[in-house]
């Protein structure tokens, strides 16, 4: 059986992390919160907007309230991102070849459905998926492995057999727990900063330095 591709949507389909961190800093400083950008997203990178929310402003917040306040912060980042928003490069190349291959693709993303839509359908790239998986999905966000082992039960392929493309910490952290190999994209973040994991097995800046048969090949 060939491996899946499941891709890990902000940060590696998109390079958009720093508008997400961006926008994140100033929802908080509208309530005289302030935090060390690198620190925030070292901390928060993966996880759910609600998450995060509890986790600052506290766990005993209404589900509604919590709902009006990650509405809010989504409104600013797709207000920041949408003038800069592209796939990052040799992406649609990259998972054009892997279908013509036949490997199976998923999308595997803490965004909730808005940003979804906003980064997938308004940038055509829905069409290149057998699935795609979000925070609507599943309960937890990463570095639980919920989100990548529901894609892989979406695809029908066991997680042994499923490689992930992350730029996180904490989600190739998720795909360690879920048994999946990682392939990182260096878009956040620095290649030390995943040395320490075993599941990683290619590290890349963008998508044209890697090559689809090669990563077939990969045990």
């Amino acid at each position: 059986m060939k491996p899946a591709f499941i891709f890990d949507m902000d940060g590696t389909i998109v390079d958009n992390m720093a508008f997400h961190t961006d926008s994140w800093l100033a929802f908080f400083a509208r309530r005289g919160k302030t935090y060390d950008p690198d620190a925030f997203f070292r901390e928060t990178a993966g996880a759910q907007g609600r998450e995060i929310l509890r986790e600052r402003l506290g766990a005993d917040i209404p589900e509604d309230e919590i709902a009006v306040l990650a509405q809010e912060k989504d409104v600013l980042y797709r207000e920041m991102y949408g003038p800069h928003r592209s796939a990052i490069q040799g992406f649609e190349a990259f998972v054009t070849t892997a279908r013509a291959q036949g490997v199976k693709l998923a999308v595997a993303t803490s965004a909730p459905p808005a940003n979804i839509v906003f980064t997938l359908d308004e940038l055509d790239l829905r069409r290149h998926f057998d699935a795609v998986v979000g925070a609507a999905d599943v309960a937890r966000g990463k570095p639980h492995p919920d989100v990548f082992l529901k894609a892989a039960e979406k695809l029908g392929i066991p997680p042994r057999d499923c490689i992930v493309f992350e730029d996180a910490p904490m989600g190739v952290e998720a795909a360690r727990r879920a048994g999946m190999r990682t392939v990182v994209i260096t878009t956040t973040l620095p290649a030390d900063a995943f040395r320490e994991f075993d599941n990683v097995v290619r590290i890349a800046a963008h998508y044209d330095d890697l090559n689809v048969g090669d990563l077939l090949g990969t045990p």
